[in-house]
């Protein structure tokens, strides 16, 4: 096991280095030129999420990236077409299968089972839960083996269809994909010939998506559960505090309880530094300094009859102020890459390796803490730390994946431009009014963006110097992006014209009259039809009824106009119209299209009702890219000149096998960008 990270320093280079212990310097962070001599064929993926084409072209032309300019003019460079809708995980999931969202079956960050009545879960996974056990006390254990075979909980991939890398591993050809959307828990490889570690989707230690913990004097007692985290308050008594870390549940109680660990804080104002003891290890910091990664051990008790099982998560610590108000923040609890408690990677040991190597790094999907910025723990310069630590990271892991790399097929991820765009971007040229900050504080912040474009572009000139006379080489993202100044209640909207139950109703998901719902929105982009012998409690008739009704919503849908006459709705798109293949279950009715500027409420996400239909978003996350899929395309370049026009995500896949000499299977529906 990697030994645990407990000093504390201020992030440097320096130290980022030395911890991929074992490998050259970094050519990518100064240094080393190392490329495969294999003879073999190379395809190289760098995917980019968010990267958008106008802000590219737009810097191209002040000449500010020269290397993805010398792409464009060797190879190609085009807007490629996003998913419909343009969320990460369906965008993602229509790269992997070559297809589109009714070959996958994901068709928006949230999804319902009809027999729930649009009780919302993931959907890229679900965890389904277990069957049986043997009680004892306050326990049930749930044995797995013969002759018992009680069935445990399972977290279950809910990407359906044939990822593309499975033709390569049936022809014995290497892929290796880092840090992959779409893909936990990962899809196994049959023939051994696939390595993947998963990316977007994957979840902390206590089962979300990045839960952070924050500790302060002036948090109210008893603590706050806000979306995203948990606060407590802290009481100091000469100097010292005593403090609790929430960690997973013990799943092997009736009811489980999150195993709790408790750990001091000693603070001195004069030297103002203070010093946490945390399970036998001291971490000294400073206001404004980060911990290295800390392992912690959560033991989950037993039946006196068995040894205590232990799990391991890692987190780091940052102090943020020592007075007149304590405040610490803890990062979400990761699953610890070197001994994971789960499978986080196939096969199951690739991740342990890699660790090895480069020590532990964050493993949970979702690694710039947006949640801690969007409810005021961050503020900008600290998110902004936040998210280059993972850059930075994420770099170090880019060097080993591309250090360990001789043939073959090689994808790596970028998450940064995704979530630093979603709050520091903005499009003055669109003349819209920030929703959140005045102009020049807005242009300000965008720089902090072209600055990552232009760090991204010197990585991806480095891949082209060691690879591009050898390689096929590709840079793409998932969409784009767009301001997000104005927001739509969908189901405010429903309610305003007659389409769900006009009693007082605050939340679909609590107090909602079925009875009297025609149709309801959930999730960012989908709107539902409440269908007889579909939904537990529908009431609309499969048929004429149900054609009528989808009519009028799609008519008076695109119809919407904001307070100064905008369009708030660009297009409405009919599942039944867009969508085909085998795995439809879960898809929408209709998908919304937002006009640019404009996204579903927040409230709408998880099915709340506003007063007004149409508000201001004065959230931090001020752009976004799940508008309509023609607003928000996402970029290709390549090395190599391709001749597809309007190529999309569903292009790339078929583009990588035809680089092997594969044909496009049956199963896509996209085709290769090399061929007319």
């Amino acid at each position: 096991m990697t030994k645990s990270h407990s000093s504390a320093s201020p992030i440097t280079r320096r130290e980022l280095l030395a911890t991929t212990a074992g490998l050259a310097s970094s050519c990518f962070l100064g240094g080393c030129q190392r490329a495969s001599r294999s003879l073999a064929t190379k395809v190289i993926i760098i995917g980019i999420d968010g990267m958008d084409p106008r802000l590219c072209r737009s810097m191209i032309k002040a000449g500010q990236l020269p290397n993805l300019a010398k792409m464009a003019a060797s190879g190609g460079f085009s807007d490629l077409g996003t998913s419909c809708p343009p969320q990460s995980p369906v965008a993602w999931a229509n790269f992997i299968n070559g297809s589109g969202p009714g070959s996958h079956g994901i068709f928006d960050f949230i999804h319902r089972h009809p027999h729930t009545q649009c009780k919302p879960f993931y959907s890229g996974a679900e965890t389904i839960p277990g069957e049986g056990g043997w009680e004892i006390g306050d326990y049930n254990l749930q044995l797995d083996f013969w002759p018992i075979n009680h069935k445990p909980p399972d977290t279950e991939l809910k990407r359906k269809g044939v990822p593309f890398w499975d033709y390569l591993d049936a022809r014995k050809i290497d892929s290796t994909f880092y840090d992959l959307p779409s893909n936990y828990p990962p899809s196994p490889s049959e023939y051994g010939y696939h390595r993947c570690i998963s990316g977007m989707g994957t979840p902390d230690m206590l089962g979300g998506y990045g839960t952070y913990q924050y500790f302060s004097e002036d948090t109210r007692a008893g603590g706050i559960e806000e979306g995203g985290g948990k606060r407590s308050q802290l009481k100091f008594d000469n100097g010292s505090a005593k403090a609790v870390l929430v960690g997973p549940e013990n799943s092997m109680l009736k009811s489980p309880k999150p195993v709790q660990i408790e750990f001091e804080v000693h603070r001195d104002v004069e030297s103002n530094a203070a010093l946490l003891e945390f399970q036998g290890r001291k971490i000294m910091l400073k206001p404004g300094q980060w911990s290295r990664w800390t392992q912690v051990d959560f033991g989950l008790s037993t039946p006196e009859l068995l040894p205590t099982q232990y799990v391991s998560g890692i987190c780091r610590f940052y102090l943020q102020e020592i007075a007149p108000n304590f405040r610490l923040y803890v990062t979400p609890i990761n699953i610890d890459p070197s001994a994971p408690a789960v499978q986080l990677s196939e096969p199951p040991d690739f991740i342990e390796d890699v660790s090895e190597q480069l020590g532990l790094f964050y493993t949970t999907g979702f690694q710039e803490d947006h949640k801690a910025r969007t409810n005021g723990v961050f503020g900008d310069d600290e998110f902004l730390r936040q998210a280059n630590i993972v850059l930075e990271e994420r770099l170090a892991l880019f060097e080993y994946a591309v250090n360990n790399y001789e043939d073959g097929l090689l994808f790596f991820y970028f998450s940064s431009s995704d979530l630093q765009s979603h709050m520091f971007w903005w499009n003055e040229e669109e003349n819209a009014k920030h929703p959140s900050r005045s102009a020049p504080e807005a242009r300000k912040h965008h720089e902090y963006v072209k600055k990552l474009y232009r760090r991204l572009d010197k990585i991806i000139g480095d891949i082209n110097d060691r690879y591009g006379g050898n390689a096929t080489i590709f840079v793409m993202s998932d969409h784009g992006f767009a301001n997000f100044g104005r927001q739509f209640n969908l189901n405010s909207w429903l309610r305003d014209f007659g389409f769900l139950n006009t009693r007082e109703c605050r939340s679909i998901l609590v107090d909602c009259d079925w009875s009297r719902t025609q149709a309801y929105g959930l999730g960012i982009n989908g709107l539902y039809l409440n269908l007889k012998g579909r939904e537990r409690d529908g009431i609309v008739e499969p048929g004429e009824e149900q054609e009528q009704l989808t009519r009028k919503l799609i008519a008076r849908l695109k119809a919407v106009r904001d307070f100064n006459g905008e369009k708030v709705i660009r297009n409405v798109y009919r599942a039944d119209e867009i969508y085909s293949g085998n795995a439809t279950q879960l898809a929408p009715d209709l998908i919304i299209g937002y006009a640019r500027g404009y996204r579903a409420s927040w409230e709408t996400v998880l099915g709340e009702l506003t007063p007004d239909v149409v508000t201001d978003n004065t959230a931090a996350w001020s752009a976004d890219h799940c508008a309509d899929a023609l607003e928000v395309p996402g970029v290709l370049f390549c090395n190599k000149p391709y001749k597809l026009e309007s190529p999309s995500l569903i292009d790339v896949a078929p583009s990588v096998l035809s680089e092997f000499g594969l044909d496009t299977p049956s199963t896509m529906n996209g085709s290769s960008i090399f061929r007319s």
